[in-house]
């Protein structure tokens, strides 16, 4: 692992995420990466603490389980990890993160354990009472040793000796500094002299009182091993617990530095997908500062990287290698949220010379080796740089086109950086192949860093080493050796990748144009839909003005007016003349599943009979309507998002990891375990522990008829004599 993020020059970037761990261990989170994802975004939107430093605690679980006695220091590692799922279990958390958090079912013993403790690591005072007296005699004893030196050194017959008035703390015993002749006045030992040739003196009234010391210490640490003999006694009966808090520590522990380090730079989480859909879009490598971004399609079997001279084809290639190894193992990292990533088994990079003198390998033959072991992957994507290293161009060109072309077959993508224009040529006609071409700006005689997909970069090999300093002589001398013809081809090959530029330069522009076009047009379409509806609207009002009327002509005939009759035909014959009739846009054969529009409604049209249809709308009604009203409407059908069907499973009432079946019969007994070991899956344990008993052994018998027939049960065996041995059985899920 080490080896490629070395290659792969993301050492640096590994180190600064480990650094965010509560604990060294290795990055690789294994399980569901969705399931983790979808918690790790829950847990975002808290805002919390990240938890303390912790060391490995697997040498302290092994201990437990021989009833070995822990140190203080490693009984409070577990007391932090404690302490701080407690502080976990103060947040409202919901949904996943909320499920997961309440599996963890802390025995109130062990809680009680984590309440003997301060910060410090020191036991609090009230746990015990003979703990309590001997830490401050201790404390009096200190003061009565600190008295009794600053009493010498007040002393009126001493003061002429003393060189200055200070207690001094040398190897770890308090002292003063006298000059020589003291012990006519002072019985002490001598502990250390000073450069100056000054002596160090411990008096001896004071040893007496560090003797006291001394044996209270011994005292204390006695108490305190017997304190840490019973919380091991209890650990020992929660060893399963322990096991479990603990690892699921080290699961919150990827989780928590995952998203502290995701927050350092804005860094987005892109997840691998099952598709084989690999797109960069605007990546930055972590070891590069300022650099620009990159962008890339590499979603064919072979992407071929050619072109100028360090213009970045290698980070080119370990950028789309880096990518993949980062969203493999789920580490956030620089790019935009559309870049995609597909699932990769394996991921190798063939980026170094591996001539060797001590293995006899030449570069051509460690090539081949690394070669080799290709051909037994799959599912792998393989980065390598420089691809006709340490042979025969032409000979090589032949040879890794039918390499290439058969690890394409092995579902292999391979990304590869080469100068070698007849290998790349040979490939070009390949569906499968990409080519790229890191670009070189002439004018500047400077590489541009930027890369044009699907045609084939010129070196610059002469335009680099005049940048770096080759004499111009030297140069001229060189090109005329290249030949006139090689150097056509490269103006061609020049002259192709300008065209290419200028080809996707003009489709962008038109693109744009085509856009601004659609844009218009369809405001255009907006417009006289508007107008249509204004118009509709004029013309049912005036129809009704023309019917209200008609009305009055009625009246005038019944009211016998002379000649009324006569006027009210005429108003009949104006009244067919002015009929109102909808302006419409000429629609040409609608058919079945066209969207129309019809009045102020939109729907879709299920069924044509002659002049008429059935459309149903976005409400969800029915209607026939003549097939003439209706006009056709651009709008994109709503789809309609299915209800996901949900599966709710019933939490148990209790997360323990041990049942006693003594007393019961077989029937009583099995059905008591079969819900035993359900509630257990459901809460996520994976280690149990059963009492039956010996008795007469049948109670044991069905025990482990049962277990053998259960299929959710990996293995079983008989407890640790602590535990109930050979009357109890460890059943692991």
């Amino acid at each position: 692992m080490q080896e490629i993020f070395k290659k792969l020059d993301l050492t640096d970037y590994i180190e600064s995420f480990s650094r965010l761990l509560a604990r060294e261990k290795s990055i690789i989170l294994e399980g569901d990466i969705n399931i983790h994802q979808k918690l790790i975004n829950e847990l975002s939107s808290f805002d919390f603490k990240e938890p303390q430093k912790v060391q490995d605690l697997d040498n302290a679980l092994m201990h437990i389980q021989k009833q070995g006695v822990l140190k203080v220091y490693e009984i409070y590692e577990f007391v932090k990890i404690i302490n701080y799922f407690n502080y976990l279990k103060r947040f409202n958390f919901d949904g996943k993160l909320q499920e997961w958090i309440n599996k963890i079912i802390i025995p109130s013993e062990i809680t009680k354990v984590t309440e003997y403790f301060d910060e410090k690591t020191n036991l609090k005072s009230g746990i015990d009472k003979d703990y309590d007296s001997i830490k401050d005699a201790i404390y009096q004893n200190k003061q009565e040793i600190k008295q009794n030196l600053y009493k010498m050194i007040n002393n009126t017959k001493l003061r002429s000796y003393l060189v200055d008035s200070q207690v001094h703390y040398i190897n770890g015993e308090e002292c003063i500094l006298v000059r020589g002749g003291f012990n006519h006045i002072l019985k002490a030992s001598v502990i250390d002299r000073s450069n100056s040739g000054f002596f160090y003196v411990l008096p001896h009234s004071v040893s007496s009182l560090k003797q006291k010391q001394s044996d209270l210490i011994n005292k204390q640490e006695e108490i305190l091993l017997k304190i840490c003999k019973e919380i091991s006694s209890l650990f020992e009966k929660n060893l399963m617990f322990l096991k479990f808090i603990n690892k699921e520590f080290d699961r919150f522990d990827h989780y928590q530095a995952r998203l502290f380090f995701a927050k350092i730079g804005d860094k987005n989480f892109i997840l691998p997908n099952k598709k084989n859909n690999n797109k960069l879009v605007d990546f930055r490598h972590p070891a590069l500062h300022g650099a620009k971004p990159i962008t890339i399609d590499f979603s064919k079997s072979v992407v071929m990287i050619t072109g100028v001279n360090a213009g970045g084809k290698t980070m080119m290639l370990k950028s789309i290698l880096s990518a993949v190894l980062l969203s493999k193992y789920m580490l956030p990292y620089n790019a935009h949220k559309d870049t995609q990533i597909g699932t990769f088994k394996e991921i190798t990079a063939v980026l170094d010379d591996p001539q060797s003198v001590k293995n006899d390998i030449s570069t051509f033959a460690g090539r081949m080796v690394e070669f080799s072991k290709l051909f037994s992957s799959k599912n792998a994507i393989v980065g390598v740089d420089e691809i006709e290293l340490g042979t025969d161009s032409d000979e090589a060109a032949s040879l890794f086109k039918v390499v290439i072309e058969e690890l394409i077959e092995k579902d292999i993508k391979i990304i590869i950086t080469t100068h070698h224009k007849r290998l790349a040529a040979l490939m070009a006609s390949n569906k499968e192949v990409e080519l790229v071409a890191a670009l070189y700006d002439e004018e500047n005689r400077r590489p541009t860093y930027e890369f044009l997909q699907g045609t084939i970069g010129k070196s610059y090999a002469f335009e680099t080493a005049s940048r770096y300093g080759i004499p111009h002589y030297v140069i001229k001398k060189a090109k005329i050796v290249y030949g006139e013809d090689k150097d056509k081809l490269n103006e061609l090959i020049e002259r192709s990748s300008a065209l290419e530029i200028e080809y996707k330069q003009k489709i962008q522009k038109l693109n744009q144009e085509i856009e601004e076009h659609e844009r218009l047009n369809r405001n255009l379409k907006e417009i006289k839909q508007n107008l249509d509806e204004q118009i509709y609207m004029e013309k049912s009002k005036l129809q009704r003005e023309y019917s209200d009327a008609r009305d009055e002509a009625k009246k005038a005939i019944k009211s016998k007016i002379a000649q009324g009759h006569q006027h009210l035909n005429i108003a009949h014959e104006k009244a067919k003349s002015i009929k109102t009739q909808k302006v419409q846009e000429v629609v040409a054969d609608l058919k079945v599943g066209d969207r129309v529009k019809y009045r102020s409604t939109k729907g879709e049209i299920i069924s044509i009979k002659g002049k008429k249809a059935f459309i149903e709308n976005d409400a969800g009604m029915k209607m026939q309507v003549v097939l003439a009203d209706l006009q056709r409407s651009g709008n994109p059908p709503k789809i309609k998002a299915k209800a996901k069907p949900t599966l709710t499973v019933q939490k148990p009432d209790s997360g323990h990891v041990k049942l006693d079946l003594h007393g019961q019969r077989s029937d009583e007994a099995i059905e008591n375990l079969d819900k035993f070991l359900s509630d257990a899956l459901i809460a996520g344990f994976d280690e149990l522990l059963v009492y039956h008993g010996i008795g007469t052994g049948k109670l044991s018998y069905a025990v482990k008829k049962f277990l053998d027939s259960h299929p959710k049960v990996q293995s079983y065996t008989d407890a640790h004599p602590s535990q109930g041995g050979f009357g109890a059985k460890v059943i692991r899920l």
